[in-house]
């Protein structure tokens, strides 16, 4: 059983930066690839990037490659989400989520677990 928390959200300016922070319990943690998903208002759950459990491989969709930077640290049950020069459509909740096989980890479908989500907002 893994449980994740986010943290980190909050309102910034366009071209600011914000760190997202998911903290997970759990002994299995350090062994399962994980990812950020995130829902704007009136769409669906996108991916947004994922990480291998030994945290060297990552994936980033095209909409924030070059901008966001995944990461892990398994000593503190920890996986991060740097953001930097954001945009207005970068504006949703993010959730962070565990379980993925890599062939699938862009499938929200495929994750075992959820956290809550964290709200981000980006003003023009």
């Amino acid at each position: 059983q893994v449980q994740l928390v986010e943290s980190g959200g909050g309102l910034v300016q366009a071209g600011g930066s914000l760190r997202l922070s998911c903290a997970a319990s759990g002994r299995t943690f350090s062994s399962k690839n994980m990812a950020w998903f995130r829902q704007a208002p009136g769409k669906e759950r996108e991916f947004v990037a994922a990480i291998t459990w030994t945290g060297d491989i990552t994936d980033y969709a095209s909409s924030v490659q070059g901008r966001f930077t995944i990461s892990r640290d398994n000593a503190k049950n920890t996986v991060y989400l740097q953001m930097n020069s954001l945009k207005p459509d970068d504006t949703a909740v993010y959730y962070c989520a565990a379980g993925a096989v890599r062939m699938y980890w862009r499938r929200q479908s495929d994750y075992d677990y959820w956290g809550q989500g964290t709200q981000v907002t980006v003003s023009s």
